[in-house]
């Protein structure tokens, strides 16, 4: 019997089902992937206890579909996030009068978007397109969180319920910054817990005991001007409450940054790396607008010779992607997480204006061009960077030719020094390298030179999302 016999009743489309004979164990991602490519699409059907290719219908007793049917759900509940909606039934038929049973499970589109795979920890967002579901594109992965229809991630409502006494850090941090302590009849007014007292996603991530991964920060200082070619001089992880979380990446910042005195006439100055105010409304921005709903990621705080860069996980909230600018006043930043932002209004730590980046140019307001914040916004993050104030040649421009040393190749190009620089700091697409050589990204470019200087040993191969990029191999290029 084949499907099409057993479902007479229904359309059949290739591009909105698929068909497994039984439910992976060794392999859940095998079809998992499948589910959350639905959902992130327009929602399908998938039929189990049926051949993939030729849709012979093969089944289950009862038994093995109820064991089917729970495996689905316990490995959606542990796996997928948010769990989309699916409704599993049973299509039963006969075989010399016995009874066989067929799972059709249909998975609606998710209001909440992206929906997010976790295998061994690590994310993968999925997307179904043309019968086939694949990874989702970074720009794919932009269009679902900008027109998605879901709650904010800090609104969703959670198991744990409000107790006043679990909130004494918030407290202390508020009254610490100017603001005011918490009452029950604030944290109801702002939405902190339901009608039932069930506290919303974002208040539980401001819990005296919260220890989990979505506040997780991560950070580190250079000895020089990258993250490839200089030496770690220190790696501080850390995992608490949103408030412990400013705070620990601000002490990291205060007590590693050069802080200066300078005499004059009548009065000494005190003169840091990088102003306090600055930093700190850089950190709680980063806090403040994070994409929660992106497990496995941290927010990255990394100190280099002359600058200091903070990455949030997750791009601009609804703007656009932004290569590198320096008019951070004309940057609006819409609210990601409206809760999380109005808890940190009343702890005096942000402005219901979001004037934040504005506080950071004032800071800097002085500076020369070599020392002026800017910041960025990719697919995945956004980046503030604040130039180092006491590294008086400001942020390096990075590696140049004459900087770097390496043995020519055999047959080597005229590019090659400019190639092997250019890629020094950061992994570069053959179309980016191509416009900083003024040359076509033509397959001649890619084969006989890039690709010369790979199997050299000079350039290797990585991956930006689906793309492949090129970076200099430190082992094998020095620098002078």
């Amino acid at each position: 019997m084949l499907l099409e016999e057993l479902t007479n009743t229904e359309k059949l489309e290739n591009g909105t089902m698929e068909c497994k004979k039984v439910l992976d164990r060794k392999d859940p991602t095998s079809w998992l992937k499948t589910i959350a490519g639905f959902a992130n699409a327009s929602g399908g059907k998938l039929y189990i206890g049926v051949e993939d290719k030729s849709q012979k219908v093969i089944g289950f007793t009862r038994k093995e579909a109820d064991a089917e049917r729970n495996y689905f759900n316990n490995q959606v509940n542990e796996h997928i996030t948010p769990r989309p909606n699916t409704m599993v039934d049973f299509i039963p038929y006969e075989i010399r009068e016995q009874e066989r049973l067929v799972l059709k499970v249909t998975i609606g589109e998710s209001p909440v978007k992206p929906v997010l795979l976790k295998i061994n920890g690590v994310p993968a967002i999925y997307m179904r397109r043309d019968g086939y579901t694949n990874a989702a594109t970074y720009e794919e992965i932009r269009e679902m969180s900008i027109h998605s229809t879901s709650q904010q991630f800090d609104t969703l409502s959670s198991d744990l319920s409000y107790k006043e006494e679990d909130f004494t850090q918030l407290n202390a941090f508020s009254l610490e910054h100017g603001g005011k302590k918490f009452s029950d009849k604030m944290f109801r007014s702002m939405g902190f817990f339901d009608q039932d007292k069930k506290l919303k996603k974002g208040g539980v991530l401001f819990m005296d005991s919260y220890d989990g991964s979505k506040t997780a920060v991560q950070c580190s200082q250079f000895s020089g001007f990258t993250r490839g070619s200089d030496r770690i001089v220190s790696v501080n992880r850390f995992r608490g409450n949103i408030t412990s979380s400013i705070t620990f990446m601000e002490n990291f910042v205060d007590a590693r940054m050069n802080h200066m005195i300078i005499k004059h006439d009548d009065y000494r100055e005190n003169f840091d790396s990088y102003p306090k105010r600055a930093v700190f409304e850089g950190l709680v921005n980063a806090a403040a607008h994070r994409d929660y709903y992106l497990d496995g990621t941290q927010i990255q705080v990394d100190l280099f010779k002359d600058r200091l860069e903070i990455s949030s996980p997750g791009s601009f909230y609804e703007g656009a992607l932004i290569g590198k600018s320096y008019d951070l006043s004309d940057i609006i930043s819409k609210r990601r997480n409206e809760l999380i932002c109005e808890v940190l209004v009343h702890c005096n730590v942000m402005e219901a204006a979001g004037t934040g980046f504005d506080k950071i140019a004032e800071e800097y307001q002085d500076a020369d061009q070599g020392h002026k914040p800017y910041i960025y916004s990719a697919s995945d993050h956004f980046t503030l960077v604040l130039p180092d104030l006491t590294y008086e040649p400001g942020i390096h421009k990075g590696i140049t030719e004459d900087a770097i040393s390496f043995v020519p190749v055999t047959d080597a190009s005229k590019h090659d020094g400019s190639i092997l620089a250019f890629c020094y700091a950061s992994a570069r697409k053959s179309s980016e390298i191509a416009k900083h050589l003024g040359v076509a990204d033509s397959s001649y470019f890619r084969t006989k030179i890039l690709k010369r200087l790979e199997e050299a040993g000079y350039l290797e191969t990585v991956k930006l999302g689906r793309a492949l990029a090129y970076k200099t191999n430190p082992s094998k290029v020095g620098l002078k």
